[in-house]
């Protein structure tokens, strides 16, 4: 009964709250407060969506879907999980942008309309743009029946960001803030004068979008990045939609913890041989992974009651175990602690086979046909 009530509990938090948020936006875009009072309202709204957006993203990318990492294409994984979605080497960039965006959000919804020139106004929207497009290519990299959850947040950030334009358009036009610059005789002064008229904010904020871009990239540039880092971020992965490199096949663990440690700790430690095969899988293969299977072998051949017994408890605590083993340095520690095993299991090998060693070495190799 307390279990049903904490996943209802946990249910409501992090799956229908996001919903109701979602159509809460959503309905504000269509029907824009006209009233500072409802304006007020969803503004707090807004803001609840951008914190728990960050906070829940993060948490169901990185604590409860454990498909998901932060490896790049090149690396080799294991069952399920998949690459990066955004290349590390342009991450700077895809922040830099996304804060961009966040600035001029910020600028529109919390400085007074009459005490901005029009210019500003237009670029916080350009800077605005710039984080749309970053969330549109973000749900387009990740959308699926599978991934559908992380595309929620950008969705609500565009969402946003598309009524924030049309609410402050709305506002200039409602207001009637009269500003003349007329008379000040410069180019600065010509552009806020033409920009008066907030009908045609979108298209000349879609405009300025451009140096924008380019200013930033300049400056990233200096920091390292490439230029073309804002296209890379999304080509230069692997398992979604805009990637364009093919990772290396995952490996398959199957929950045994000991193909888990061969796996997943420091090469330098588990000591991987090669590479093998279980119930189909491609594997790590390890000598004391080699080891602790031909010790299973010569206890299935010689005492089959017993080795059901083991076979049993290994299946019933190893399983849990092995979901444990989520870091280099937990396989390492696995691994030193079986160290005293791997020598009785190889003592017992030594005793009752002839070649033992041959026994060993054939332990996990790959059924005809199988590609390693």
């Amino acid at each position: 009964m307390q279990e049903n009530l904490i996943l209802v509990i946990l249910g409501g938090i992090f799956l229908v709250l996001p919903i109701l948020l979602t159509v809460a936006n959503t309905g504000s875009l269509i029907f824009l407060p006209k009233s500072e009072k409802n304006r007020k309202r969803l503004k707090w709204v807004e803001i609840i969506t951008i914190i728990l957006g960050v906070l829940y993203s993060a948490l169901y990318a990185g604590v409860m879907d454990d498909r998901y990492t932060f490896s790049d294409w090149t690396a080799v994984l294991t069952n399920e999980q998949k690459h990066t979605p955004i290349w590390r080497g342009a991450l700077l960039t895809v922040i830099v942008f996304a804060v961009c965006g966040m600035f001029g959000y910020l600028v529109l919804s919390f400085v007074k309309l009459s005490r901005m020139a029009p210019l500003v106004i237009v670029t916080a929207m350009a800077a605005m743009y710039l984080g749309i497009v970053e969330c549109v290519l973000w749900i387009v990299q990740l959308f699926s029946m599978q991934d559908w959850i992380l595309c929620l947040f950008p969705f609500n950030c565009i969402i946003i960001a598309t009524k924030t334009i049309r609410q402050k358009i709305w506002e200039w036009e409602e207001e009637n803030i009269e500003k003349d610059y007329s008379e000040k005789g410069h180019f600065i002064a010509f552009i806020n004068q033409k920009l008066l008229k907030a009908a045609y904010w979108p298209f000349a904020a879609f405009l300025i979008m451009w140096p924008l871009l380019g200013i930033g990239i300049a400056i990233l540039a200096l920091f390292g990045q490439q230029p073309d880092s804002f296209i890379k971020a999304w080509t230069e992965t692997s398992d979604w939609t805009l990637s364009q490199r093919i990772s290396p096949p995952n490996v398959m663990m199957d929950e045994h913890y000991l193909c888990t440690v061969a796996a997943g700790g420091h090469e330098k430690i588990v000591k991987p041989i090669r590479m093998g095969e279980r119930h189909g899988h491609r594997i790590v293969v390890n000598r004391q992974l080699c080891i602790a299977n031909a010790f299973e072998q010569i206890l299935e051949e010689g005492a089959p009651r017993f080795h059901k017994h083991v076979r049993h408890f290994y299946d019933t605590y190893g399983f849990p175990v092995a979901k444990r083993i989520r870091s280099r340095f937990a396989a390492d520690v696995v691994y030193y602690l079986m160290k005293p095993l791997e020598w009785v299991f190889l003592a017992v090998i030594y005793f009752c086979d002839v070649k033992p060693e041959n026994r060993i070495a054939v332990q996990y190799l790959p059924k005809k046909g199988m590609k390693i």
